[in-house]
């Protein structure tokens, strides 16, 4: 499968966006200038050494029903991080995982969570994950992993009533996920104490800490048990990243399986454009070729995401919208089509496409230009996935 990257430029205001709102309509910043020099380079091929895993899923000392519901799932050979992980959880050490997206973490966490959930009935445990697509998606692989187990969980996430939250949360859930947000929006109500949940797991703790939940994160690890085990998975370990490590876990055990960013895989170009109405042409030109098959296109600001989609839908494209102002059923549906290939398009603000877990995306294309280069990464990793190459020409237009 042939996969692109193309960036739209616009060399009359050196390719800064005119529209600074922050994706998802959170508080307005100025994007840094980000020379185009950096949008065009291609794929770096490397050579991908074949990892050989020292354990199979059912060497691991993990309850019965655990190994049942792996097999259902045809689980055999662990991935690089849940091998080396899993191991080190179950002795009960606190986990730095550092990994790209696509890599298996899901498992690498939920195995030694569950294995102590269905073993110790005093445990509790809390998962936190940027968005409410990475939340869906971690409370899928733990309810098939821990399927017969005897224990109840609660999913939290923004865009769905509070009523089903509030029911499983009186029933005591051993086990409960959810976003940073909607978790203190429960502590605040008084619905969820912590002192007793004694593991936690971040996902993508990067992420969380670009979305601006610092505070939010550190609310929380603070009103837990003191004497817990941590998770920290993350595909980068910059100073934000460790400081919130040190400060709330003690002789981590660092787990780091990160093989490049997954945007060295993607071929990347610039897209020159006159103005509004040629971008547009050409962006509508870039979706009619044949070696583009699925495609995210990253908009700044909720109403620009409307628009754009509307927009390609009339002019005949098979396109939806995912942003932080539609329900999660809106945006679960959206996801739901475009994994399924019903929808080729699928246009997104920042915030909610964080999560998204496609594996076949052919293309990202930046109709508008992100507001850092971290950012630039993040979308075009989405097309160069736990280190698959995408190959073909770059075209410049």
């Amino acid at each position: 499968m042939a996969s692109y990257k193309y960036s739209v430029y616009n060399s009359k205001n050196r390719g800064r966006s005119n529209n600074r709102g922050r994706s998802g309509g959170g508080n307005k910043r100025r994007g840094e200038y980000i020379n185009p020099s950096r949008f065009v380079q291609a794929a770096k091929p490397t050579i991908e050494t074949q990892y050989t895993s020292t354990n199979k899923f059912s060497d691991f000392q993990v309850d019965s029903i655990i190994h049942d519901n792996l097999t259902a799932k045809g689980y055999e050979t662990p991935s690089a991080i849940q091998d080396q992980t899993i191991p080190l959880a179950l002795e009960g050490n606190d986990i730095i995982g550092i990994a790209n997206t696509g890599t298996g973490k899901t498992a690498a966490f939920a195995v030694p969570v569950i294995n102590t959930l269905i073993n110790k009935q005093n445990a509790k445990a809390l998962i936190v994950a940027p968005t409410r697509e990475l939340a869906q998606q971690i409370e899928d692989e733990c309810r098939s992993i821990g399927k017969g187990g005897g224990f109840s969980g609660a999913l939290l996430i923004g865009g769905t009533s509070m009523g089903p939250q509030l029911r499983d949360l009186r029933g005591n859930p051993r086990i409960v996920i959810g976003t940073p947000g909607r978790i203190k929006d429960h502590m605040d109500r008084g619905t969820l104490r912590l002192e007793n949940f004694n593991m936690i797991v971040l996902d993508e703790v990067d992420r969380m800490l670009d979305m601006g939940f610092v505070n939010d994160v550190s609310t929380i690890l603070d009103a837990m048990s003191k004497d817990r085990q941590s998770f920290f998975f993350s595909a980068t370990m910059d100073t934000r990243v460790q400081n919130l490590i040190g400060t709330f876990s003690s002789n981590p055990k660092t787990v780091s399986v990160k093989n490049g960013d997954s945007s060295e895989n993607v071929n990347q170009d610039v897209v020159r454009y006159a103005g509004n109405h040629d971008k547009m042409d050409k962006l509508h030109d870039i979706l009619l070729k044949q070696e583009v098959d699925k495609v995210i296109v990253f908009d700044e600001t909720q109403r620009s995401v409307e628009k754009l989609s509307n927009e390609l839908v009339a002019r005949g494209f098979s396109a939806d919208a995912i942003h932080g102002g539609k329900s999660q059923g809106q945006r679960q549906r959206a996801l739901d089509k475009f994994k399924a290939s019903k929808t080729k398009i699928l246009v997104a603000t920042d915030v909610a496409a964080r999560g998204i877990d496609v594996a076949d995306i052919s293309h990202v294309i930046n109709y508008s230009q992100p507001q850092s280069y971290q950012d630039y990464v993040h979308r075009i990793g989405r097309a160069g996935r736990a280190g698959k190459l995408r190959r073909g020409s770059n075209s410049k237009i």
